[in-house]
């Protein structure tokens, strides 16, 4: 009896997460896309590590550490760009796009002088 309500607890979740997402702009869900690309990327580095082996581990340690700081950025991005967000109302798309940029050139910047 308490499986059956766990499982329409977890559908009606899901159901309500699915809907939620249907009424998310799709600049949104673009900027979604590219936070899961470097995430998995991050993952695949990660996995490829496991089964190869680590031995230049700064480039190893400069990759994920490049798709991790992109995806923090890019959540950053969106947390700027959302309408429904009042902290940051006044502060134009193209302002917050900018500074994704500019933070993005000085990760990488950071990233290419740790990898020697």
């Amino acid at each position: 009896m308490g499986r059956s309500t766990t499982t329409k607890d977890a559908q009606a979740l899901f159901h309500s997460l699915r809907s939620a997402y249907a009424a998310t702009p799709t600049n949104l869900k673009i900027i979604d896309l590219y936070i899961v690309f470097a995430v998995i990327t991050a993952v695949i580095q990660v996995v490829y590590m496991a089964i190869v082996g680590s031995f230049p581990f700064n480039s190893f340690l400069s990759g994920v550490l490049s798709c991790v700081g992109t995806a923090v950025l890019a959540v950053c991005l969106r947390i700027q760009v959302n309408k429904e967000n009042k902290e940051f109302k006044d502060l134009p798309p193209e302002r917050a796009l900018a500074d994704f940029v500019l933070c993005n050139l000085v990760l990488h910047l950071v990233i290419m002088n740790f990898l020697g």
